[in-house]
């Protein structure tokens, strides 16, 4: 395995001196965002570099003449929403795929998206409470809502696939992201059920930060995953017990009320401890997994500088080389 990172860490800052940094902190390649939700600091136009041969290639050269490579391109974003933001979404994440292949990236991260709960209605709906209840004059809204959402996903990603297969990208990796239709392995595999014969191309990118604050385990999940392991995101997340035990683990507080949310992501080794990463990577690699982890760093109870080198010195301690 090697080590990358999710580059928007390090906010608007020139390209050359991001890539710099990269290598200054020892590292081995790059994930950088091009469409959706990402800042795209470092791609503010992916249909830019799509159309003009002399500006991608001037581009890549900067990477390569550094020793780096590309991990990844990540859109991670909605598209199965019908807003401005999520045509957006739905542009900027083909556009994504098609420059991918024309940098001869073969992965792509994304997200699954998440519809809102019936036609006409503008807000993604997350249903994550049981659905068998409850029922009007024997209609079941939630139910149907829940029929509803894969249908839209089914019909946006069977041809978002073939875009990215006819543009030459082999590995689509899903962020099980909660709050997105896909938030797991059972979630997952129920996208490629939707998807049908082009599914081949999906796979999942296994962050275990977002299993951990699910109460789902990571090192089960890759297990369960097999092959389907796609790309790996070093991140790290922490239960707060203290919080947690009174409350559970949902949690809808912003990212800033560190003190008073139920879980945190935080610097890699600061949730869960060495020996477990260890395994966890372990694992990844007996199930085929050789690829990149990139690390994502969001631990806002510490300096951003702290949180990076605290986390690549627990990746480069325990990653499967």
């Amino acid at each position: 395995m090697k080590l990358s990172i999710c580059t928007d860490v390090f906010g608007k800052i020139p390209f050359t001196e991001m890539l710099d940094k990269v290598v200054a902190y020892g590292l081995d390649a790059i994930e950088m965002t091009a469409g959706g939700w990402g800042g795209c600091n470092f791609i503010p136009s992916a249909e830019e570099l799509i159309n003009d041969d002399a500006k991608r290639e001037a581009f890549l050269a900067e990477i390569t003449k550094r020793g780096l490579a590309i991990s990844a391109l990540n859109c991670s974003g909605n598209p199965l929403i019908d807003t401005p933001m999520g045509k957006m979404h739905s542009k900027t994440m083909r556009d994504t795929m098609v420059l991918a292949g024309k940098m001869g990236v073969d992965t792509v991260v994304t997200m699954s998206g998440l519809p809102a709960g019936a036609p006409g209605d503008k807000t993604p709906n997350w249903f994550v409470s049981t659905i068998s209840w409850p029922e009007y004059e024997g209609f079941n809204y939630m139910a149907e809502g829940v029929k509803y959402q894969w249908k839209v996903a089914g019909e946006w990603w069977k041809e978002t696939c073939r875009i990215a297969k006819e543009a030459g990208v082999k590995k689509i990796a899903i962020e099980e992201f909660p709050g997105a239709l896909v938030h797991n392995v059972r979630t997952f595999n129920q996208l490629c059920e939707a998807v049908g014969e082009d599914s081949d191309v999906l796979g999942l990118n296994l962050d275990p930060s977002h299993l951990m604050i699910q109460g789902a385990e990571p090192i089960e999940a890759a297990w369960a995953l097999g092959e389907k392991i796609f790309y790996v995101h070093g991140k790290d997340a922490r239960i707060e017990k203290h919080n947690a035990n009174i409350d559970g683990i949902l949690e809808n507080l912003p990212v800033e009320c560190s003190a008073q949310r139920n879980w945190n992501y935080v610097a890699v080794g600061c949730g869960r401890d060495l020996q477990w990463w260890k395994e966890f990577f372990s694992v990844c690699h007996m199930n085929g997994y050789d690829g990149y982890v990139s690390l994502e760093m969001e631990d806002l109870t510490m300096s951003v500088g702290a949180g990076l080198q605290t986390s690549i010195d627990a990746l480069k301690a325990t990653i499967s080389r």
